[in-house]
């Protein structure tokens, strides 16, 4: 069984319910009331085969609910997830945990801290958190701990330091504004309070330039008139109840695994073009070493294969039609995050791969024709020789 984690993670007392406040400023200046989650995703193998890993664990199959999305809009292979022990942090807080399993080698990491303060208590929590590391650490030793165990289900682990990435989500369920009774509107929100919105989004304590207010306000989407969810590339905000922004929470980690998908396999195909590269500028040209080329190109070949099928298997791992909501929420997700970028980089060096694989299969097949040529040429002269020493002029 997990113990609970002690850890040098930044105290926030002047940011959360935790700590005493004195009553009149626990009603007076606390209008916000929610909850902050980190996300920790890590790329640890090439694909974790989920049955076994239930087996192993005993965990429970992470079913999807997106908001007004269809009943067959589900990951195709339902991730595992199970209950971490609660992190302790220096201060004394307790950070309830959760743990993800993707089958194509992803695993997930949440951590959830209730929070209740002003909007200076939440921007001052945002340009703490999305500036530190301390995270980083505790959830990778996390991580392999329970990877240790789920050894039998781990499918080609990768070794050394894992390609990682961070989220911070401000999930805000009440919000109490001046002269307006009971839950405000998006809109209402972002009239009095979008200026605040786009710092938390941003982790700057600093106000921000309008332009650059503008830009993080415009990746805001909402479905009814009192839900927001403002999403930006480390950080969202997101106006909810519990339930209904769950839909976001999932999707954000989702376009968040995926990024770390397209990230390894862009990695890896920069690698191998780089040898293969190399093998050509050692010679791999010349007319005889053109024979090496079969070996090399028949690898390239197999890389290219292998990394098609797994970034599709990342890629549709859900699939979303038509312009339903969860479908443009997941857009806007991917898109801040920087998914659609990796994955053109990723088309790029598959085609630039492609390319190769037919230069390098040309080469070897001109080389192939040449020699032969040259046999056919070597056995006619030799009959020709024979011919002329059995009939002597």
């Amino acid at each position: 069984m997990d113990r609970d984690i002690t850890t040098t993670l930044p105290a926030t007392a002047e940011a959360t319910s935790s700590y005493p406040r004195s009553e009149a400023a626990s009603h007076a200046e606390a209008p916000l009331r929610g909850s902050v989650l980190v996300l920790m995703q890590f790329d640890v193998c090439e694909e974790i085969r989920l049955d076994v890993l239930r087996d192993i664990f005993g965990a429970r199959t992470a079913e999807a609910s997106f908001k007004k999305a269809p009943a067959y809009v589900r990951y195709q292979r339902p991730p595992v997830e199970e209950t971490l022990e609660p992190l302790v942090l220096e201060s004394g807080e307790r950070l309830t945990g959760e743990i993800k399993y993707y089958d194509y080698g992803v695993v997930s990491l949440v951590f959830e801290l209730p929070f209740a303060g002003t909007w200076d208590d939440l921007i001052q929590l945002s340009c703490r958190w999305t500036s530190d590391t301390s995270f980083d650490a505790v959830a990778s030793r996390i991580a392999r701990q329970k990877l240790e165990r789920a050894a039998p289900a781990l499918i080609k682990p990768y070794k050394g330091d894992w390609l990682q990435e961070d989220y911070f989500v401000f999930q805000i369920r009440e919000i109490a504004l001046p002269g307006i009774e009971g839950p405000p509107s998006a809109a209402d929100l972002l009239a009095a309070r979008g200026d605040r919105i786009a710092q938390v989004v941003r982790g700057e304590t600093a106000q921000l330039s309008e332009g650059e207010r503008q830009e993080v306000l415009q990746s805001r989407i909402s479905y009814y008139p009192n839900d927001l969810a403002v999403i930006g590339w480390n950080a969202a905000f997101i106006y909810d109840t519990a339930a209904g922004a769950e839909t976001a929470i999932q999707l954000l980690q989702y376009a968040n695994s995926q990024l770390l998908e397209f990230r390894h396999y862009d990695e890896f195909l920069t690698r191998e073009l780089e040898n293969v590269y190399a093998f050509l500028d050692r010679g791999g040209t010349g007319l005889w070493s053109r024979w090496r080329t079969a070996r090399a190109a028949s690898k390239l070949h197999t890389v290219l294969l292998d990394v098609n099928e797994l970034t599709e298997r990342a890629d549709n791992a859900i699939k979303f039609l038509s312009d339903m909501f969860s479908a443009r929420l997941y857009k806007l997700a991917a898109q801040k995050v920087g998914v659609p970028d990796y994955k053109d980089l990723v088309k790029e060096k598959l085609q630039t791969a492609e390319d190769l694989y037919r230069f390098m299969v040309e080469q070897f097949n001109q080389s192939r024709a040449f020699v032969l040529e040259l046999m056919v040429v070597v056995i006619l002269i030799i009959e020709l020789v024979y011919f002329f020493k059995g009939h002597p002029l």
